[in-house]
């Protein structure tokens, strides 16, 4: 079975090249990566289920640029801002549960292995760490947002 730096790297590789659609399988367990507008990342074998509390929420329609309501101001650029990005394409989770809290919000101050969030990749939950000492300028993505690999998630001040 692959490891989940393997995969990494796998999707990584896809991602660079021309190939559409990768299908890996090995002591019944099938790996498909497939390129299309929304990422499908689709695993079968043996990968635990998904909590149903998980589940991604049905996107609303974004507004058309020409309906759009007022220009939302860009992230703001620094240069003692570090980005922390997403490893992986997966789903953005802020918070280990539902119920509980989100790991970090806006002003919070972390150290470079404060965990900031959860990536969900093929049923796999990933922490995701600062990586940096600062606090937290902005989050830039929605709890159950799917991202995209080295998405940017958070700006951290670097201290």
């Amino acid at each position: 079975m692959l490891k989940i730096n393997e995969i990494h790297e796998l999707i990584k590789r896809i991602d660079e090249s021309s190939i559409d659609e990768f299908v890996y399988e090995i002591e019944g367990v099938s790996l498909k990566l497939k390129k299309n507008e929304a990422p499908a990342v689709n695993v079968t074998g043996q990968a635990q289920a998904v909590p149903a509390a998980y589940a991604p929420a049905p996107q609303a329609a974004k507004p058309e640029a020409s309906e759009a309501a007022p220009a939302q101001e860009a992230p703001k650029q620094d240069e003692n801002l570090h980005k922390i990005t997403s490893p992986m394409v997966g789903t953005f989770y802020a918070s280990s549960s539902p119920e509980a809290g989100p790991y970090v919000n806006q002003g919070s101050k972390v150290s470079e292995n404060t965990v900031v969030c959860i990536v969900e990749a093929m049923k796999l939950f990933n922490e995701i760490e600062a990586e940096v000492k600062g606090e937290i300028v902005e989050v830039l993505v929605e709890n159950g947002q799917l991202v995209e690999y080295g998405q940017p998630l958070f700006l951290v001040k670097a201290e």
